[in-house]
């Protein structure tokens, strides 16, 4: 695993040679406030992640965050954990080949993201597509919360 301080820019040409590499993100915390928040924002308030006392009789036994909300913390995840390419001027989620949301994710969890660069792509002069396969870690779970393929694109000067 490479930590931040280990890698905080790399040369564009230097990027091919990161493929196989893990990054672990900064540990986050997925409490009742971010779920409410979330679950009204995108109008998913299903019992199971905005009401504690019908959640406790469920299988879960507590409210759980929507996968989604996993999903959508990986973009504050990576910018903990990944290097910066020496001239991009920005990067762009460009989607998920597979998403897979394998264990739930209760209420006051911590969560953190493992990021490895499969492959490393020119797209054209400009754009160069980065492939991750990555897994949130639940803390104290033996699964992850999810695991995925995840594409970007680094637009460069």
């Amino acid at each position: 695993m490479t930590d931040w301080a280990d890698v905080k820019k790399v040369p564009a040409a230097e990027l091919a040679a990161l493929v196989g590499r893990s990054f672990a993100s900064r540990w986050m915390t997925v409490d009742q406030a971010r779920i409410d928040a979330f679950a009204k924002v995108t109008e998913d308030e299903q019992f199971i992640h905005v009401d504690p006392e019908r959640a406790r009789a469920t299988a879960f036994g507590a409210t759980v965050a929507h996968g989604f909300l996993t999903l959508a913390l990986l973009s504050a995840m990576a910018y903990s954990a990944l290097p910066r390419i020496e001239g991009a001027v920005h990067g762009v989620n460009y989607g998920f080949d597979r998403v897979r949301f394998i264990h739930p994710v209760r209420s006051g969890s911590r969560v953190r993201a493992h990021f490895t660069l499969k492959a490393v792509t020119p797209r054209s002069a400009r754009e160069w597509q980065l492939s991750y396969e990555v897994s949130v870690e639940i803390e104290g779970v033996q699964k992850p919360a999810l695991a995925a393929t995840w594409l970007t694109m680094q637009v460069m000067e």
